[in-house]
């Protein structure tokens, strides 16, 4: 199918800057008079040759891959399968339709300029004039008086001065927008105490029952919660009302600043509005799905996304899919989401681009002040931290690690970021951030491990050593002979003298294994195919890991899509080598092919003890599977049978009963065989 009319050629032409689109070429309310193209030509010059030019111009070309894509799939689609898709989108309609609430009134707010509306209230010589929130490299907020020239958030202030050679800078104080927005929220209150705040100048109000039990419209409830953030704030605020949350966002933005717009909660009002509604106007439809909605099948306007209901069942994802139809159908939210416990909590900072490894690390530990301080806010722990990087190239990396407590302290926090970030340098970073995730109440006891570690229980078993003081044990393998003597290796022998007793306790005490991370049921191996984990297979060593060139003809046959647990997902010819520390595998460098677990390569004296945990665990695993046989086998061939009935021994319970067998139980029982 060909491109919609009238998009730009991808050459660009004698006009290149046409085909040069970025977040802020994009238009917001207040900017309806201005010339877009010369918008568009004074930002094209002014990025062309810079990174972040080269940045979007890779994100470009990306988009297109992604576009030419669809339309080969478009293309090979048969009048059968068009057909049946057809079918299959009437049916998904009828199931939407029949799920349309209209009895819910949702009213979504937006505060007008709020970090320079707030500024200008704070300053009154600043009204009237072009303000821009932020600085030279980027701009928050920008007035109304400053997107008459162009002006927009999102975009560099250099930029910004070009457009409007007259606008006036002035430092963000988000204490001070803080506290206008708990102004606003305190109003919000009144109408719905369990609003929906998105930001702090934004938020969905259900008021419903304010409607029924003041006996008031949408309109007046709208104009009397306006006038009342205003008496309480002195800024202005937009306001959209309409019987779903989606719906509600889209009218808030109509009559910007200081108004508001209200759809009557009527199925044909609501079929009206969205018929002409452009695409991009939805919350969720963003630069590149606009393009390939409208490049790939002619989609702008939300009623095209039902006359084209076919082509997006056959292209997309059922979610997807889903998510357009009801776009196209005008439906959105409408109860209020279920309170659910907080995820993640992260912060980021963006600014000028430097490769000085002392100012890196200086921003680093502001990051982790803000962030102990948002946790303890919050009472939360957190046990995965991940460090956002974002490099002088744009070039966007993620890097996380799992602590072995749930920690949010400053302290805590920094030491886990700096090995993070010593791993990348050197390099020239514009951004970074950091996210604290698996979050845990500090009042929850029950988030504290009490696995031992695997270095806690070979200091804990030197009752096993032989004459010599080399720790001995006799396994058994999966066909039931005996390979001998094995020597098992403790932690600090494989690192060395240097990570011996002048380790830290944080060092020693990196992370644990809980029963939830080991345990097989509660992970899908499945998805991690023979291609996925081979395809940069690093083999865990002492040093942190190793590529590998060859894999066993068994591990290449082995199918792991058919596998149910960690003890199926290694074949029996590979169980004894694969198990082995020694030759663990590293999916993309930092996760564990055996459970997951997140651990780049910088890490090495954690990355060892991991390996310890498998091979321990591996033994644990043989022993469950063969103790008996092995048992019985001895007492064959050391005395005769008898016809006394010999005392029966406690069984073990399998790793898939829901419970690890202690280790330190499993070598105690390997003791009294030998």
């Amino acid at each position: 199918m060909s491109a919609a009319a009238g998009t730009p050629a991808e050459d660009g032409g004698d006009r290149p800057w046409q085909s040069y689109h970025t977040a802020y070429t994009n238009a917001k309310a207040g900017m309806e008079g201005v010339d877009k193209e010369k918008v568009q030509k004074v930002i094209y010059e002014m990025s062309k040759g810079s990174k972040y030019f080269e940045n979007e111009q890779r994100k470009e070309a990306l988009t297109k891959q992604k576009i030419e894509h669809l339309r080969a799939q478009c293309a090979t689609l048969t009048d059968n399968d068009i057909l049946h898709f057809q079918k299959v989108a009437e049916k998904k309609m009828l199931e939407l339709e029949a799920s349309r609430d209209l009895s819910k009134i949702w009213l979504h707010t937006d505060m007008d300029a709020f970090y320079a509306a707030v500024e200008t209230l704070e300053d009154p010589s600043l009204k009237g004039k072009p303000l821009a929130v932020g600085s030279m490299s980027m701009v928050a907020t920008a007035s109304y008086e400053a997107r008459k020239f162009g002006v927009r958030a999102a975009m560099p202030g250099f930029i910004g001065c070009k457009l409007c050679p007259g606008l006036v800078f002035v430092r963000p104080n988000f204490e001070r927008y803080t506290h206008y927005s708990e102004l606003t929220r305190k109003v919000f209150q009144r109408y719905d105490p369990n609003f929906i705040a998105t930001s702090l100048d934004e938020a969905y109000l259900n008021i419903t029952n304010v409607c029924a039990e003041r006996g008031m419209t949408g309109e007046e409830v709208a104009t009397e919660l306006r006038a009342a953030i205003h008496q309480e704030t002195g800024l202005t605020c937009s306001a959209g009302v309409a019987p779903n949350r989606m719906i509600a966002k889209v009218c808030s933005d109509i009559n910007k600043p200081n108004g508001q717009f209200i759809l009557p909660n009527d199925r044909e009002a609501v079929w009206t509005f969205v018929s002409t509604l452009p695409i991009r106007k939805i919350g969720g439809i963003g630069k590149v799905t606009e393009q390939m909605l409208r490049q790939v099948l002619g989609i702008s306007t939300c009623q095209e996304m039902l006359q084209k209901a076919a082509f997006l069942c056959a292209l997309f994802s059922e979610c997807s899919a889903d998510f357009f139809l009801s776009v196209g159908l005008g439906l959105g939210g409408t109860e209020t989401p279920e309170q659910r416990q907080r995820k993640s909590i992260s912060c980021e900072r963006t600014f000028t681009a430097t490769n000085d490894s002392s100012l890196l690390f200086e921003k680093l530990a502001n990051l982790a002040e803000n962030l102990m301080d948002d946790l303890q806010k919050e009472g939360l722990k957190g046990k995965t931290l991940t460090l956002k990087l974002k490099t002088a190239d744009f070039e966007v990396r993620t890097r996380a690690v799992t602590t072995r407590g749930y920690i949010n302290s400053k302290e805590d926090i920094l030491i886990y970021a700096t090995k993070l970030l010593k791993a990348e340098m050197p390099l020239s970073l514009r951004l970074m951030g950091l996210r604290m995730s698996q979050l845990h109440d500090e009042k929850d006891d029950s988030s504290t491990s009490t696995q031992k570690t695997i270095d806690i229980f070979f200091r804990s078993s030197n009752s096993n050593l032989n004459v010599n003081g080399a720790n001995v044990q006799r396994i058994t393998n999966i066909s039931g002979q005996d390979n001998g003597p094995i020597s098992v290796t403790t932690k600090d022998d494989c690192l060395g003298p240097d990570t011996g007793t002048g380790a830290s306790t944080d060092q020693q005490d990196f992370f644990v294994h809980d029963e939830s991370i080991f345990i097989p049921e509660q992970r899908n191996l499945g998805k991690y195919n023979n291609e996925a984990v081979l395809s940069n297979p690093v083999i865990s060593d002492c040093l942190g890991g190793a590529k590998i060139d060859d894999v066993t003809t068994s591990a290449k046959v082995m199918n792991a899509e058919n596998l149910d647990d960690v003890g199926q997902l290694i074949s029996h010819e590979a169980t004894a080598s694969s198990s082995k520390p020694g030759q663990q595998l590293w999916i993309d460098g930092f996760i564990c092919s055996i459970c997951g677990f997140e651990l780049p390569p910088g890490f090495e004296e954690e990355r060892q003890e991991h390996s310890d945990f498998h091979l321990a665990e591996s033994l644990q695993q043989e022993e469950t599977v063969d103790s008996k046989r092995s048992i019985c086998s001895e007492r064959l061939a050391e005395k005769p049978c008898s016809t006394t009935t010999p005392t029966p021994k406690k069984k073990l319970k399998s790793s898939k009963e829901g419970k690890h067998i202690p280790i330190d139980a499993f070598f105690a029982k390997c003791n009294k065989n030998l």
